[in-house]
């Protein structure tokens, strides 16, 4: 199916503003940054210290959902066909070029673009069709596991020693 220019210009500008979108390969909802290039979405992880994306193949179906990123609401959710850049070819420097202007927290700045093209995988999301409609039901799904921990309650004399900081501070 062919988007029409409409459904086009509502992924790209919606995909284009959100920092993050949810995409669903053959694994769960995964959330992934993203750059838009080239009209299509393009996503990179899956290696050391990089966002995994399981269940995302090389020509393989996939869900995505943007949300609004102010909000967090669902703007727009399209089917996407998945397609793996070659690291060094035209359309993967394009993209990379928009990435790393993105990612943040980098560990290796200066050698980033050649520790992705050979440790890394970037993914082009092609849009195909646009779901129409909001659902039904409520799409919450429960967290994946991960070695991520909250934090612990705040200590009991905690907001005594605050207070009194605040109270001290006014007396200056």
């Amino acid at each position: 199916m062919t988007l029409s220019a409409l459904e086009l210009a509502l992924v790209e500008e919606a995909t284009k503003k959100s920092g993050l979108i949810w995409v669903r390969g053959s694994g769960p909802d995964r959330g992934l940054w993203h750059a838009w290039v080239d009209g299509a979405a393009h996503v990179l992880g899956d290696g050391p210290g990089e966002q995994p994306f399981p269940g995302l193949a090389d020509g393989a179906p996939a869900e995505v959902t943007v949300r609004s990123k102010d909000k967090g609401g669902r703007l727009v959710a399209w089917t996407a066909t998945v397609r793996e850049l070659v690291p060094g070819s035209e359309p993967w420097e394009a993209a990379v070029t928009e990435l790393k202007g993105k990612r943040l927290n980098a560990p290796d700045s200066a050698e980033m673009t050649a520790r992705w093209a050979r440790e890394c995988r970037l993914l082009r999301l092609e849009p195909r069709s646009v779901h129409g409609g909001l659902p039904d039901g409520s799409l919450a799904a429960a967290p994946l596991d991960s070695p991520a921990t909250t934090r612990r309650p705040a200590p009991a004399a905690l907001p005594k020693l605050l207070l009194k900081r605040k109270k001290a501070a006014r007396g200056r």
